[in-house]
């Protein structure tokens, strides 16, 4: 009874910042298109579709998979990637890299021409500054390093938005949500449809059990981390002592023979074992 409270004061304590209440949180039509369209007002963004709630990307066995927290695309095919972000991993750029990789390859298929790939936003919310300028959004498009007036027009945008901005450099809509993402009260009509959604979902159980489900998932993994990297210190000091060993009864003038017999016996070796360390650190 202990832990099922201690969860549920975990979830209710959630707030637009979490991804996963966030990507929730959008599946409201309505409210997704209506952020689209302050995040990016040039565009007139006639309706907007699931292909997939939070898609999962994986493209062989090998390769890194990725959840995308909410993936729309418009009725012109235009794809729209929106990620919440919290943590300042310092690796958001390279990611916005291997996002749109993964994106363009759900596109087209085998055969098909590259001018059939649509264009693409891939947009960060953050509450912090990646860049460090002060700016609340950072627009990045392909240009000409030589002259900057040329577009490469590859129909990708990475977007960035900074919620602790300082510059007034956004429209007030805009600002009024990022102000809702840094934890500040507003009195912003849309604002106040997000404060109310998130309510709501708090209160689907289903939605609750599945946070707690992927949170427990995600301890297990670090513990599972924690653990492999405990026994990779034990085998890194483990190959230490063997080299020091070899090391140390070579400059004391051991027989190689003799020292082979030791490495042996003391770390528990079989002879191959014991071959492979003697040449790598008897030179």
């Amino acid at each position: 009874m202990e832990n099922e409270i201690k969860e549920y004061t975990v979830w209710e304590d959630l707030g637009i910042g979490n991804d996963f209440l966030f990507g929730k949180v959008m599946q409201d039509v309505e409210l997704c298109k209506e952020l689209l369209q302050r995040i990016l007002p040039e565009l007139v963004i006639d309706r907007i579709e699931y292909p997939e709630l939070q898609k999962s990307i994986r493209t062989d066995a090998d390769a890194k998979s990725v959840r995308l927290d909410v993936y729309v695309r418009d009725g012109k095919g235009t794809v729209y990637d929106i990620e919440m972000q919290v943590t300042n991993t310092k690796e958001l750029p390279k990611r916005t890299r291997y996002y749109q990789s993964m994106i363009d390859l759900q596109m087209i298929d085998k055969g098909e021409l590259y001018n059939k790939l649509k264009p693409s936003y891939i947009i960060f919310i953050s509450p912090f500054d990646t860049f460090g300028m002060g700016r609340h959004i950072y627009t990045f498009e392909n240009r000409c390093r030589e002259d900057m007036s040329i577009a490469l027009n590859d129909g990708t945008t990475k977007i960035f938005l900074n919620a602790v901005g300082e510059m007034d450099d956004t429209s007030q809509e805009l600002r009024a949500f990022l102000d809702y993402v840094a934890g500040k009260e507003s009195e912003d009509a849309f604002v106040k449809k997000l404060e109310e959604a998130v309510k709501q979902a708090k209160k689907n159980r289903e939605w609750r059990h599945e946070y707690m489900t992927l949170l427990m998932r995600d301890q297990e993994n670090i513990e599972k981390g924690r653990e492999e990297g405990r026994e990779e210190g034990k085998q890194q000091e483990r190959e230490r002592g063997i080299k020091l060993m070899i090391e140390s009864g070579k400059e004391l003038g051991v027989d190689r023979n003799s020292m082979l017999e030791k490495v042996a016996e003391k770390y528990n070796l079989n002879a191959e074992q014991a071959l492979i360390y003697m040449g790598r650190y008897w030179t």
